[in-house]
């Protein structure tokens, strides 16, 4: 055999073909990696493992649970943006709608004006609204976006995320700003979005659970 027969074929190839190649494996880890990213925020496990009881809609951006399969939410208390005492335990027998926000958030500002709106439109049909505002490292600029917005609902004032870090891993729980999480009457999780919503979106989201008995 002749020692050019034993040169391996990929020396052979053109310099642009290889870089070509490298190329592609490239555009292929960074798809991967986007995807995996994605999945993160999809709806769904939330770094559990198992049955984790939720499903998200086909629209991809609502998550929620069977009513039988529902779990507690964590304790929600402690001070407001207006240096108010706040615990979101004494709704119970009321659906609560609770909106992480941050007023350096694009999308919260962009959503604020729907939570106020549906706020109005379902209070006396035994919905209440509470904020979450987080990453604020004052509450001066929180309650400067409430005013600007007309945000009449009470926040907790959480600037450091530990309320959020309150609910469990592999449920329901907030892991993006902003978040919305629906309690029932019975305060336990029962849907889920991980994104800014229309107002569209949030009635739908608020629908199936006004409906239940």
């Amino acid at each position: 055999m002749s020692v050019a027969s034993r040169v391996p074929l990929s020396s052979n190839r053109p310099r642009g073909q290889a870089r070509s190649r490298r190329a592609v494996l490239f555009t292929a880890g960074v798809a991967a990696s986007a995807l995996a990213l994605t999945a993160c925020t999809s709806g769904g496990t939330s770094g559990g493992s198992g049955d984790t009881n939720f499903v998200t809609g086909t629209d991809g951006v609502i998550a929620t649970v069977a009513q039988g399969k529902r779990v507690a939410a964590p304790d929600l208390s402690g001070p407001t943006i207006d240096g108010k005492q706040l615990d979101v335990a004494d709704y119970k027998g009321k659906i609560v709608v609770i909106n992480i926000w941050g007023s350096w958030c694009g999308p919260c500002r962009l959503e604020a004006k729907n939570f106020v709106a549906v706020s109005a439109d379902l209070k006396d049909q035994g919905v209440q609204f509470v904020g979450i505002n987080t990453r604020d490292g004052e509450t001066r600029p929180a309650v400067a976006f409430e005013k600007q917005y007309g945000v009449t609902y009470p926040s907790l004032y959480d600037p450091t995320g530990k309320l959020m870090l309150r609910f469990k891993k592999g449920t329901l729980n907030p892991k993006a700003i902003p978040s919305t999480i629906v309690l029932d009457r019975e305060g336990k999780i029962a849907a889920r979005a991980l994104v800014a919503l229309s107002e569209d979106n949030l009635r739908k989201m608020l629908k199936p659970v006004l409906a239940e008995k």
